[in-house]
């Protein structure tokens, strides 16, 4: 056979191969990122009033199944999800490097400075300012940002109570929950207090953040490693009183973004403190939830609600694990790195597709989140934090590639 044969031969078999119903083409995370700032625009777009005008106080937070336009909310202390809005736009901005964005994150940033000057509401202020001033400052350098977070992480650590060794997360349901009362989103609000630490702020507030970590991990999660929502501790002597759901299907399930929020909080725990305890925890929380997975990876809202396989998804949690993955599978050994990695994919495919993007529908990225099911709010719905974490992964992922 000649050359110009054996060329044809080979060419023949890779596109047999590229044809093949086996091949599976690599997922494009450009694609999905310039679908996102089309989606983004879509919602400034959309937030203009007839004069083009909008109102930075008031901030997207979910679409309902039944709608297509967002419904915003207003800026306000108890208000816990006007930081991921802002934060969207400053990875788009991180993205594009387009200015009109950045000069709209700026705009929706800036209402939230608010919470560095008042006393803590609840323990929600890392979501609120981290994710809007922290990406902000990770992005400028702009000291004022860097002033905000560090005067937000001092209201924060007033909730701290030494006496349990975690911050109270809702100060105003002490007397219905019988005590001081934690729950598992807490986790995520530690990394403003370990990056507070590190940039100018009293050092106080990295043992906080890892007193918190190790109370948590005690008394938080069940022997299977799944986690109770709630954590509720005698708020005088610190003893450890019972463990319930708030947003869960039960006191025993295994909510679907609860855990995720451990995933997730966890790996920066170790990231922050490099103690090995950590890590392996975060590995423990991360195999169970992967362990029950259904098979596009996107979770049912609840592990154990008996009306699976006809329970709503929730695309929140996914996305929340998805990022934690990308980062987690950076800190472990070559085959849970490869496992990690590969999950948190597989996880971003089938959030990519048409089963779950928004697309034409809607101006957010995703569809199929679950908010708070027991109460009957945003079920089925595009929810904001959904969208900041989905685009998070793909900027994870890119760097990776």
């Amino acid at each position: 056979m000649n050359m110009k044969s054996i060329f044809a031969a080979a060419l023949s078999f890779s596109l047999l191969a590229a044809c093949s119903p086996e091949s599976k083409p690599v997922f494009d995370v450009d694609t999905q990122l310039n679908y996102c700032d089309a989606q983004i625009h879509r919602t400034l777009n959309e937030l203009r009033n007839q004069d083009g005008v909008i109102d930075y106080t008031m901030v997207p937070r979910n679409i309902p199944d039944s709608l297509d336009t967002w419904h915003c909310r207003k800026t306000t202390k108890d208000e816990w999800c006007n930081g991921f809005w802002p934060g969207i736009l400053w990875y788009a901005y991180e993205y594009t490097g387009n200015d009109s964005i950045k000069h709209e994150a700026e705009k929706f940033t800036e209402p939230l400075k608010f919470l560095s000057e008042t006393p803590a509401y609840d323990h929600d202020l890392g979501f609120l300012v981290f994710c809007s001033y922290g990406n902000a400052y990770r992005l400028t350098k702009n000291p004022e940002y860097k002033k905000v977070i560090l005067d937000t992480a001092d209201s924060l650590a007033t909730l701290f109570n030494p006496n349990v060794g975690t911050i109270l997360s809702w100060p105003r349901n002490v007397e219905m929950y019988g005590g001081h009362n934690t729950i598992m989103d807490n986790m995520i609000n530690l990394e403003m207090l370990f990056w507070a630490s590190k940039n100018g702020g009293d050092k106080k507030l990295y043992d906080i953040a890892v007193s918190h970590a190790e109370k948590t991990m005690k008394y938080h999660f069940r022997e299977d490693a799944t986690s109770y929502h709630v954590a509720v501790y005698d708020t005088i002597s610190g003893d450890f009183l019972y463990g319930c759901t708030h947003q869960g299907y039960a006191d025993s399930s295994m909510w679907a973004r609860g855990q995720a929020w451990a995933i997730y909080g966890y790996t920066v725990v170790y990231r922050e403190t490099r103690d090995k305890r950590f890590l392996d925890f975060a590995q423990k929380v991360t195999d169970v939830y992967l362990s029950r997975l259904p098979e596009d990876y996107v979770p049912y809202w609840d592990f154990d609600d008996p009306s699976i396989p006809n329970a709503p998804r929730d695309a929140s949690a996914a996305c929340v694990v998805a990022s934690a993955l990308l980062e987690l599978s950076s800190y472990v050994t070559d085959d849970k790195a490869e496992e990690y990695k590969n999950a948190a994919v597989k996880m971003l495919e089938s959030l990519s597709s048409d089963a779950y993007q928004s697309r034409d529908a809607k101006p957010s990225f995703l569809l199929h989140s679950v908010g708070h099911k027991p109460a009957g709010s945003e079920i089925d719905a595009s929810i904001i934090y959904a969208d900041y974490y989905y685009i998070e992964a793909l900027l994870r992922l890119k760097k990776t590639l």
